[in-house]
């Protein structure tokens, strides 16, 4: 069972799309937003949800007081479990789904972003992941905040100018990397 953790939401049951998603468990999301919560402020954060699978990350995030998330899942199935979940929470004014890739979602999205959540399947590549962050960066407001979670059996994802590493924790078979923007990337 997938709920969100803590906030305006907290306890509410996520669906999980069968056989084609990997939801963070419960414990690494709390870990995850402890990690940022140790080091900014949710409030009013502009959230993106990269490879959103239940939508669980984006909502934890406006359910901790993100202004706003932006959903993105290309699969058409996961896609209409995240539209459930965003209705089960009564979020809709504040979240949408965005039924693209990630990577034609970034070729033309805006932004800017002030938190940027990646959680993409473990057999995506590193190579990818690292192009995904490269595209990304354009989007991300200046000091943004950008959350990797990968496999440790994977290789390390090379990160591209302007984002650096700020900590690394390892939970089971999960590697969580929170980066910061630090330049002015144009």
């Amino acid at each position: 069972m997938t709920r969100i953790i803590a906030g305006e939401f907290r306890g509410r049951r996520l669906a999980v799309p069968a056989d084609t998603t990997r939801p963070t468990s419960d414990r690494v999301r709390e870990a995850v937003f402890s990690m940022i919560g140790s080091r900014a402020d949710l409030e009013d954060m502009r959230v993106a949800d990269l490879y959103a699978g239940t939508g669980a990350l984006g909502l934890e995030a406006v359910s901790r007081g993100a202004e706003s998330a932006v959903l993105v899942e290309a699969d058409r199935r996961a896609a209409k479990v995240v539209r459930e979940n965003i209705a089960v929470c009564q979020a809709q004014r504040r979240v949408r789904v965005v039924e693209r890739t990630v990577e034609s979602f970034l070729a033309a999205v805006a932004g800017p972003f002030d938190l940027v959540l990646i959680d993409p399947p473990y057999d995506v590549s590193s190579d990818d992941v690292a192009a995904v962050l490269r595209l990304l960066m354009p989007a991300l407001a200046d000091g943004a905040w950008v959350l990797l979670e990968r496999g440790t059996r994977g290789a390390a994802v090379d990160l591209p100018p302007g984002l650096e590493s700020v900590a690394d924790k390892k939970y089971g078979d999960s590697m969580v990397r929170l980066l910061r923007r630090v330049d002015s990337f144009a």
